[in-house]
């Protein structure tokens, strides 16, 4: 079996969700299954000379990962207009002809890259995975308004509201662009039943849709941290900075805690690249103004063990519908419960009372009263804790991404015998595999 892998990035350059999870699922695919396959991650010539074509680069050393250096890109229609360059991708295609082409992302790439894909490796299948709703949402993919409130789903009115400056033409042959380019593939997957859910509901044929949910890298887990007092008042953010993942929301919450008396700490961990100089000013005063509350900087896989020693709650205040975080993966992975909004994958993925707490989403004061909560009422976080199931490993969803390739090249799978019984029993309750 040969395996392509597009992604929208590399997660060594931008260690977002999507990157992480894809990369990590093509080097357990490769290392412990003996898959064949070659990792392409796009990234734009933003800091570099804008000219047509591609350019191919290693990273790392590893010589089955590479970069895909594409400009020219229209992201509100998902489009990849330099000819040029996709000729060339094309060309590394045609020479590689995998049995499996599997897109984590279309960013960069664009449509075109799929149609393409189907002419000249005719007998590969085609996969893609929706790691959010760009195809849907033009918005930057998080069903997400203008002005801060939850999108439904896509509608003429809406969208238009949301892009004054563009005629319902625009909206409309952006649809017809992304369905006639999905047409020609053969298997849609989603990591939560939330976001299966959204594309139905806007009209996607949910028998082409089936639901694949990510693995987590196992590795040593911190201890929980010693309290003496018993107090479970130190919490922890994890994530790029940026409003939609609900950094200012988490502020401001900490600053009326601080307000109201209530011992606690706030270690915000993540970066602020590529941030608007508006929001980073407003950052730097919502973080003077909450005395109890540090930002700790960039953070890497290796760090995560230590920090998450030092919190006993992970907060994830996202203001946008999620759709299956990593970051609550790594929680619980660490044995730590969360605390996030109370919509879309964000609730899919923690249970209320059991593994975690809701809070409404968006909501600073709703969230500062579920902190204190949270480090007050006694006996609360060991009960929590006890209710953490262990995330899916990577070598699970491995396993599972492979069956199913197998499946859609028609070959018999020796996976479901040799398969634990408890991954047996998960693939049956959280998996669909028509």
């Amino acid at each position: 079996m040969r395996l392509l892998v597009f992604c929208h990035n590399h997660p060594d350059l931008q260690p977002g969700g999507t990157e992480v999870v894809a990369r990590g699922l093509f080097r357990a695919l490769r290392d412990r299954h003996g898959v064949e396959g070659l990792f392409l991650g796009a990234v734009t010539a933003q800091h570099r000379e804008r000219r047509p074509g591609t350019l191919f680069q290693s990273i790392g050393a590893h010589a089955d990962e590479m970069l895909v250096w594409l400009s020219h890109f229209d992201r509100f229609h998902l489009s990849q207009v330099d000819s040029w360059g996709l000729a060339e991708l094309v060309e590394v295609v045609a020479d590689y002809q995998p049995d499996i082409v599997h897109f984590h992302h279309l960013l960069y790439f664009g449509l075109e890259t799929l149609e393409l894909v189907r002419r000249v490796a005719p007998r590969a299948r085609i996969v893609v995975t929706l790691h959010d709703f760009f195809a849907l949402c033009p918005q930057e993919g998080q069903l997400l308004t203008t002005d801060g409130r939850l999108c439904p789903g896509p509608s003429a009115d809406g969208c238009r509201r949301c892009f004054p400056g563009r005629g319902s033409t625009d909206l409309v042959l952006r649809e017809i662009a992304v369905r006639g380019a999905m047409a020609g593939v053969d298997l849609l997957l989603a990591p939560s039943d939330f976001l299966r859910d959204r594309f139905i509901a806007a009209g996607w044929d949910g028998a082409r849709i089936e639901v694949m949910r990510n693995g987590i890298a196992e590795g040593p887990a911190a201890p929980p941290r010693l309290a003496p007092d018993g107090r479970r008042d130190r919490f922890g953010f994890f994530g790029h900075i940026n409003r939609f993942k609900g950094s200012m929301v988490a502020l401001a919450a900490s600053a009326r805690l601080s307000r109201q008396g209530v011992a606690h700490d706030l270690a915000l961990h993540g970066g602020t690249a590529f941030q608007p100089d508006d929001f980073l000013e407003n950052f730097k005063a919502a973080l003077e103004a909450a005395p109890d509350a540090r930002h700790h900087g960039l953070y890497t896989a290796a760090d995560m063990p230590a920090r998450m020693a030092a919190v006993d709650w992970v907060v994830m205040p996202s203001i946008w519908w999620e759709n299956a975080p990593l970051v609550v993966q790594e929680a619980f992975r660490h044995g730590r419960p969360v605390i996030c909004g109370d919509v879309g994958g964000m609730a899919e993925s923690v249970r209320d009372g059991v593994d975690g707490l809701h809070f409404p989403v968006g909501d600073a004061i709703g969230l500062a009263q579920v902190m204190r909560r949270a480090a007050e009422e006694p006996g609360l976080w060991d009960r929590l804790a006890q209710g953490i199931a262990p995330p899916r490993s990577l070598d699970q969803a491995a396993a599972a991404h492979l069956a199913l390739y197998r499946r859609l090249l028609g070959l018999p799978t020796p996976l479901a015998a040799a398969r634990p019984a408890a991954l047996r029993r998960e693939g049956r309750a959280r998996v669909r595999l028509g």
